[in-house]
């Protein structure tokens, strides 16, 4: 029963590119429309059937995490890439509209991060270990989107371009005040103190971060320009000048984006400016995918452009700038996944082959997500009044020997 049952779902799923599953009888079934390279799947036991028919967001992941579902050539990336074009194009089961209409309703329960929840879900991602994160990210350990200008350039090199973009857009001058929220393990507010001249305090519920964060401050002797706190956002007492946020604002959760806003627009002086650079949705609200929620980031949700907008008008924010950033992420992904196959022996070292597989799974899935499932990266810039900034984006793109004098003033003036 359940085989058949599983194979009405895949005929209804599967109607682009050229699959071969094989059940756990050995039986083999195609699907698709025969173009492209052959994708094989096999699945070894019943119950895996029956879990995905029932759940299949969150148990094909599991599935492959527990070794019950392989991918022909260990070929993740082309087996998600097949798939996701498929999920994208909206081929779904009646059952799995049912589901993501039951989750987009409870969402809001799995999003009440409140300052002690926020804590521990931060704390179950990011106090991973930190020798981990620097088999993949770049040497600056940034852990988000990179700004990628041409096809081969590196992610160091696009990581670089990402804060340089970040920078130009909050208009720093030397000896502004900047608060970054989630600040990570420190590099936009190093780079910030460093190549800008701003006094710069960096806030991050993560323990692993914060103290590898104030290790690079005095390593780069920037203590005085640069303060690292385990603290949450909303327990900030200070205004600032400009207010960064990279890559935190996905663990906010809707139901505290009223406050978020909120508490920009009272840290921020009259004349400030704040940049919020978050994963986005280029579709109507819906739901974190449930393995993700799970396994990765507890509390998280890619937001809608919609549900970005209604609080900043309601907390009266000016957006004088909102960028789109496409392909950048899935290239960003892609970059990721490549390093930390090439160190799979060391983290698994570190940890175990399911520990191994389960993130493997969430690059491969993030990256064909960006690719084929319309996810994107917004970047709103926000202020108070619409003067705060210039009247055109010329100021983001100077020549570099502009560039060169600005770098030289800030020096000059330590």
């Amino acid at each position: 029963m359940w085989e058949s049952l599983f194979d009405r779902m895949m005929r209804t799923v599967l109607k682009d590119g050229n699959w071969r599953l094989t059940f756990p009888d050995g039986q083999e079934r195609n699907y698709g429309d025969g173009t492209g390279d052959l994708v094989g799947v096999t699945f070894h036991d019943q119950k895996t059937l029956r879990q995905i028919l029932i759940n299949p967001e969150l148990y094909a992941g599991e599935a492959y995490m527990n070794g019950k579902m392989t991918v022909d050539d260990d070929d993740l990336r082309r087996f998600l890439a097949a798939l996701l074009r498929n999920i994208g194009s909206n081929n779904l089961t009646g059952w799995q509209k049912m589901l993501s209409k039951y989750r987009l309703f409870k969402r809001r329960l799995s999003q009440m991060n409140r300052v002690g929840i926020a804590q521990r879900n931060v704390a179950h991602h990011y106090d991973l270990s930190g020798e981990m994160y620097d088999l993949f990210l770049d040497t600056d350990k940034q852990y988000s989107c990179a700004y990628f200008k041409a096809p081969d350039d590196t992610l160091e090199q696009a990581q670089e371009q990402k804060k340089e973009h970040i920078a130009r857009k909050l208009n720093i001058e030397p000896g502004t005040r900047v608060l970054d929220i989630g600040c990570g393990w420190g590099g936009m507010a190093l780079t910030l103190a460093r190549d800008f001249g701003a006094h710069v305090v960096g806030v991050t519920l993560s323990e692993e971060q914060h103290k590898v964060a104030q290790a690079r401050a005095k390593a780069e002797g920037l203590q005085d320009r640069v303060e690292f706190r385990l603290q949450d956002y909303r327990e900030v007492p200070e205004t600032f000048d400009r207010i960064v946020s990279v890559g935190m604002f996905e663990h906010v959760g809707v139901p505290h984006y009223e406050e978020y806003f909120g508490h920009i627009r009272d840290k921020l002086n009259e004349g400030g400016v704040a940049l919020v650079h978050t994963i986005g949705r280029v579709t109507p609200p819906g739901f974190t995918n449930p393995w993700v929620l799970k396994y990765i980031f507890p509390g998280g949700y890619i937001p809608s452009m919609s549900e970005c907008l209604v609080p900043i008008e309601n907390q009266r924010l000016y957006p004088t700038d909102i960028e789109i950033w496409r392909l950048h992420y899935a290239e960003t992904l892609r970059h990721w996944h490549e390093r930390f196959m090439a160190n799979r022996d060391r983290v698994k070292a570190l940890y175990d082959e399911k520990f191994c597989l389960m993130w493997r799974w969430y690059l491969a899935s993030c990256e064909m997500t960006f690719r084929y499932n319309r996810q994107c990266v917004f970047q709103f810039q926000l202020t108070k009044k619409q003067e705060s900034v210039p009247l055109t984006r010329d100021y983001l793109y100077r020549e570099p020997a502009e560039a060169k004098t600005r770098h030289k003033k800030v020096h000059a003036a330590e």
